[in-house]
């Protein structure tokens, strides 16, 4: 034991570990960069490396263990069953064992090829170099991709997610939490509402953004996404705790008096025992502007979708992660627009292409879609495979291409006659969750099938009609009425009588 000051210390095993040449052989400090390989300069991605045993080794001021619940320090870090990710600006120090292979992951959106290299440090190495390649770039052809919806990221936590992920335009929106407090109170909490940026940024940088809107939600009539919206549109919530004398129809009359575009979020999902809610009423009546769609074809959103199309109601689709934890990546479902390139407004652009119907939602294909002289032509690419590619008319499948490879990525085509009425769309069959994608649709005339899919929906009019008249708790009789009347005229445009 060594003497210091004429006292006996004792030497604990770990501290002889620490203290060992050893020690310092084994573990380096590295920096790490990751460069777009056709500019050669750091580019934000999202990276994981790991051990031989599976061990994540975190980037110098993150942390291997990390929360991954809802509201949970959202943004920077993924949590993938056991792997952990971590988004980058491009470079970062990190502390690896040296004379062990070591896993390099990185990612950069369904648009990069990914990176999964083994490497071994030798004695003193503290750099290592990768890079990652575009195999397509949807922004030669004006394609501008956006995620719908996420929440709880702060900001500048989504912005860079957003780089990471090839994203460029984020919906960050602001929603009623529960929080609970170490006084035993859960409070109701709106995160990042302060930074509420309506018609523009919050933040912008290398051509990608983010916009904080707000998420309105009644527990059984229905949720809406306000994008674009100058002023935020309250109240936020209604119903609950609180009475039901408010409106979803509402929240959309303010959001488009206020030039804001209205998305029908977690659409035909059952809250609180009604599946379409005030929600489908306000499609019905023309004040939704844009689907959300979060799943791949085997979500329950899509049936409903379809025969909305049939009924004569052709509403575009939104793609949204709908991320609110470290367990869903940004991105992971998005949207794909293409903007007037005279509108000087970045993020307008974005929402008025998705307005007007010009858009296609993925979780990794490249789909397109055209309509001319009788035909459609139709094309998918992509780096994930999907089982076949298929075209709709009026929700039954008229065709269907398997798909081939053409080196590193997955194609599709399509070039078949169409009808002369109903609707057209286009989608991928995912073999995995990764290989969905969906156009919007495009409206060829009336379907002979609309009554039969209007029949489908009335009865959930009819119970939402129900709902108010015997669920509904109101302090004044006018509101009840509003949605009374409402679900009427929505009947009524089912009918075709409005």
């Amino acid at each position: 034991m060594p003497e210091t000051g004429g006292r006996v210390w004792p030497v604990l095993p770990s501290v002889v570990c620490l203290l060992s040449s050893d020690f310092f052989r084994t573990m380096l400090t590295v920096h790490l960069r990751v460069n777009d390989a056709a500019t050669g300069r750091p580019t934000p991605v999202r990276l994981r490396v790991s051990g031989p045993d599976g061990t994540n080794y975190a980037p110098l001021g993150r942390f291997t263990d990390f929360p991954a619940g809802v509201n949970e320090d959202v943004g920077g870090g993924l949590r993938l069953g056991r792997e952990a990710w971590f988004t980058i600006d491009g470079g970062c120090e990190i502390l690896l064992p040296a004379g062990v292979p070591l896993r390099v992951q990185a990612t950069k959106g369904p648009e990069y090829h990914p990176l999964d290299a083994t490497v071994t440090l030798g004695a003193g190495q503290l750099a290592l170099r990768f890079a990652v390649e575009r195999w397509h770039d949807r922004r030669a052809d004006g394609w501008v991709s956006g995620d719908g919806r996420c929440h709880f990221l702060p900001p500048h936590a989504a912005l860079l997610d957003a780089a990471a992920e090839d994203v460029d335009v984020v919906n960050l929106l602001a929603a009623v939490q529960p929080y609970p407090s170490i006084d035993g109170t859960a409070y109701r909490t709106v995160p990042h509402l302060a930074a509420f940026s309506g018609q523009g940024a919050a933040l912008e940088a290398t051509g990608r953004l983010v916009a904080v809107n707000t998420l309105n939600a009644h527990p059984a009539l229905g949720t809406v996404a306000l994008l674009h919206s100058h002023r935020p549109v309250f109240p936020l919530t209604f119903g609950g705790e609180d009475a039901d004398d408010w409106g979803v129809c509402d929240w959309c009359d303010q959001c488009h008096r206020k030039g804001g575009l209205v998305v029908w979020a977690e659409a035909f999902q059952r809250h609180a025992g009604l599946v379409g809610g005030e929600a489908l009423v306000a499609a019905l009546l023309g004040k939704v502007d844009a689907i959300e769609v979060t799943g791949g074809t085997r979500s329950a959103v899509l049936p409903w979708v379809y025969r909305l199309w049939t009924s004569g109601f052709p509403i575009p689709l939104v793609g949204a992660s709908g991320k609110d934890s470290n367990r869903v990546p940004l991105g992971a479902v998005r949207t794909y627009a293409k903007p007037d390139p005279t509108e000087p407004n970045r993020y307008k652009g974005w929402v008025e292409a998705v307005r007007a119907g010009g858009s296609f939602v993925s979780a990794g294909p490249l789909v397109g879609l055209s309509v001319e002289g009788g035909r459609a032509r139709v094309s998918a690419r992509s780096l994930a495979r999907t089982d076949a590619l298929e075209l709709l008319a009026d929700g039954d499948v008229i065709a269907r291409a398997g798909v081939t490879r053409d080196g590193a990525t997955f194609v599709a085509e399509l070039d078949v006659p169409v009808p002369s009425a109903g609707w057209l769309a286009a989608r991928c069959v995912p073999t995995g969750s990764a290989g969905f994608a969906h156009t919007s649709p495009v409206r060829l005339g009336p379907s002979d099938r609309s009554g039969d899919a209007a029949t489908a929906l009335r009865p959930l009019v009819e119970a939402t009609r129900e709902w108010a008249e015997v669920a509904g708790r109101y302090e004044n009789p006018r509101r009840k009425q509003a949605l009374l009347d409402r679900c009427a005229d929505a009947l009524a445009r089912l009918a075709g009588r409005s």
